[in-house]
């Protein structure tokens, strides 16, 4: 995946332009996540991670979750719109297994058991990585985590974001 494209200068020469800011993040975050047991657990880990701290939001009221959702969605709308598209789904699709918990009574159980052993498995990625998470460098990263395994199903579909 190319991540700069030429522009032709006055004088005829091609020069770099800048990289997006969703590649440059995309790139930092991958360098901490390219051991393969290491991607599977975030692939697995990080969706369970956004629906166990949906349903926590949502049991401490759901419009909690509904303006963490909002201000997610204002933040990968910054970054792309096909991220963003499949942000809202993927969320939308969470919210409804969210509320499908909560109306079993087991909301806040499950909620929080997801969190504590995909948070486990997380650490357990980075450990066999022998790389800090990104996040602990910056907390943007929490929401770059989605996008990145979002980003390797885009590149199998031939999906440019």
């Amino acid at each position: 995946m190319s991540t700069a494209t030429d522009t032709p200068h006055l004088d005829g020469a091609a020069a770099p332009t800048a990289q997006r800011r969703v590649d440059a993040l995309l790139a930092h975050y991958g360098e901490s996540h390219t051991q393969a047991t290491n991607e599977l657990i975030h692939f697995i880990a990080i969706p369970l991670i956004m629906l166990s701290l949906l349903g926590m939001l949502y049991a401490l009221h759901p419009w909690v979750a509904y303006a963490f959702m909002a201000a997610s969605m204002v933040y990968y709308v910054r970054l792309s719109l096909p991220f963003l598209a499949a942000m809202a789904v993927q969320t939308l699709v969470m919210l409804a297994v969210v509320q499908w918990l909560d109306g079993l009574g087991i909301l806040v159980k499950a909620s929080v058991a997801i969190f504590v052993v995909a948070w486990i498995f997380q650490f357990i990625g980075h450990k066999l990585e022998g790389k800090k998470p990104s996040f602990f460098e910056d907390l943007q990263y929490l929401w770059v985590g989605p996008l990145f395994v979002l980003s390797k199903l885009f590149l199998k579909l031939g999906i440019r974001w």
